[in-house]
């Protein structure tokens, strides 16, 4: 309570006169730095949030390493927590000093995408050579959350409050790595008494654990080989960890499920071997669930594929967005079922996202996730 308190405090205390304010701003491959920008001007369904606390994605590395294209003077990110700051003339519900997140997808509510019941879609287009991802536009399309203020698109359909027992850093992965992580397991429909492998353990794939413990998998093998995230991995539920450096994963799962396969398999890291990996290790009729985030051609083996006669099932997800979305994993968050906390592994200024995309895009020093506080 004291801490939202003093953030609505700051807030009045802050309020942008039309000036500039601080953004992470994509310049060229290999370079994002810290600049000024105007504050966004808010349209009618519009809202202008202050961010409080963000963090870095990995696709936001994507980015930085010019494996996934975006234009040029683009502020970067796609995870704010932050105080409703001004409201569009048009946007009801809400009111201004409100403390709120927005999903990493923000979806209009009213597009073809939506009514057919594909709200990560919305938007979906082709530019660059590259299949925009869908209702993605944070840090994509519009400039994001890596900034002192975010202009947050169909304020209605997005901004979900954030309740005062709750704070920053313990909702901080809900606009995606949480929402991500889960869909993974909700995607491979993940049923009560299923085994379940999830192929590595950074966020996501922790997510996704901790997901399939949720939906009833009682037993979840994670592929890891960093001992920090193995026991991670662990308080999250999954009750084998295999060391890839180790132990031959695919030969391992089978092991440990007396050569049947698994339920479901989760890829979450966007690499070929652990894409192939997943495939291998499923039961006949089994699903391999695809997280990951590919900067080259996957290739499908023909074994591992039953030469496509093993009623396999592969399914992709875009991480789920709106407030709808935003409120039930608060609302996971709020009952203590999860505990996420242990992701945010290091804190930086706004004024330091420099060093902390270093030692982000570096994994150094055990990171899983940081907080940026502008």
């Amino acid at each position: 309570m004291e801490q939202v308190a003093e953030t609505r405090k700051n807030s009045d205390r802050r309020r942008p006169s039309g000036g500039k304010m601080r953004a992470a701003i994509f310049v060229e491959k290999g370079r994002i730095v810290l600049d000024d920008k105007p504050v966004p001007d808010v349209g009618p369904l519009d809202a202008l949030v202050r961010i409080t606390t963000t963090t870095i994605c990995g696709t936001d590395v994507h980015i930085l390493e010019g494996e996934y294209p975006v234009e040029r003077g683009l502020t970067i990110g796609h995870e704010p927590v932050g105080i409703i700051e001004k409201l569009g003339s048009a946007v009801s519900g809400y009111e201004e000093g409100q403390r709120v997140i927005a999903g990493a997808i923000t979806p209009s509510g009213h597009s073809m995408a939506c009514l057919c019941g594909c709200h990560s879609q919305d938007g979906a287009g082709t530019r660059h050579g590259f299949k925009a991802m869908g209702g993605w536009r944070f840090g994509n399309t519009i400039d994001g959350a890596q900034a002192e203020y975010l202009l947050v698109p169909d304020a209605m359909a997005n901004l979900a409050p954030v309740p005062d027992a709750l704070t920053d850093e313990q909702v901080l992965m809900c606009p995606d790595i949480m929402s991500t992580g889960f869909s993974g397991a909700e995607s491979g429909a993940v049923r009560i008494g299923d085994s379940v492998a999830v192929f590595a353990q950074g966020p996501i794939g922790l997510c996704a654990t901790a997901g399939a413990r949720l939906m009833g998998a009682t037993r979840i093998i994670v592929v890891e080989s960093v001992l920090e995230r193995q026991a991670v991995a662990r308080r999250m539920g999954a009750d084998h960890v295999v060391d890839f450096s180790k132990a031959d994963p695919v030969e391992e799962i089978l092991r440990l499920t007396d050569g049947r396969g698994v339920d479901v398999a989760i890829e979450a890291l966007g690499r070929q071997a652990t894409f192939e990996g997943a495939l291998r290790v499923l039961r006949p009729g089994g699903t391999l669930s695809s997280l990951g985030v590919y900067a080259e051609d996957l290739r499908i083996p023909l074994g591992a594929f039953a030469a496509g006669l093993g009623d396999h099932r592969i399914v992709t997800t875009l991480c789920p967005g709106g407030k709808e979305r935003m409120t039930r994993l608060m609302n996971v968050v709020a009952s203590g079922r999860v505990d996420l906390k242990p992701l945010v592994t290091h804190r930086f200024a706004l004024d330091e996202i420099e060093a902390a995309y270093e030692l982000f895009s570096h994994q150094r020093d055990g990171v899983l996730k940081v907080a940026i506080t502008p």
